[in-house]
């Protein structure tokens, strides 16, 4: 039994790939040559990456929002992307804690839109020149944030494959990208 509240943010499985794969040869040694993007790809639809399956994990979550919607909270970076200020606020009242029509006319929520930005969080000084513990620059979790970017980089044959799997395993549950 959960006894807390869980938020949980998913991207569509073509930018989650393109991300991850900057991000593997981000943290990658620097006298290691560059991860191709096709290897990362069939591991990823394989899924075999370093954080686990990509779409077992989606699929928990997406599973458990359905069963409990008042302790799992299942959201769309795309979504969230296209009516940030919708969905802070239906975050709010999903943690119980809506703002109040003061706050709301004070700007309260559209300040809280500016302090997550991507652009002001990935322009903080600890997120500009500090480390993890691990030794992994801070910096290295940013990178542009945006929807879409993977038609920069997948084959129209990647593009087919991933999207095949993403129905195989999520259409039967309602889940749609």
């Amino acid at each position: 039994v959960w006894s807390c509240k869980v938020v949980y943010l998913c991207r569509d499985p073509k930018d989650t790939l393109v991300s991850l794969w900057h991000f593997l040869n981000k943290i990658r040694p620097k006298n290691r040559e560059t991860l191709p993007l096709e290897e990362v790809f069939e591991s990823f639809c394989r899924g075999v990456t370093s954080f686990g399956p990509f779409w077992e994990h989606v699929l928990g979550y997406w599973k458990k929002s359905l069963e409990s919607p008042k302790k799992v909270m299942f959201l769309k970076y795309e979504e969230i992307k296209m009516r940030p200020n919708f969905y802070l606020k239906e975050i709010a009242k999903f943690l119980e804690c809506p703002f109040s029509k003061e706050e709301e006319s004070k700007g309260v929520n559209d300040d809280i839109l500016n302090l997550c930005s991507f652009e002001k969080l990935s322009n903080l000084e600890v997120n500009k020149f500090e480390k993890t513990s691990n030794e992994v620059e801070n910096k290295t979790f940013f990178r542009l944030g945006q929807v879409g970017d993977w038609k920069n980089f997948l084959t129209t044959e990647m593009i087919e494959h991933i999207n095949t799997i993403t129905e195989k395993k999520f259409v039967k549950h309602g889940l749609k990208f």
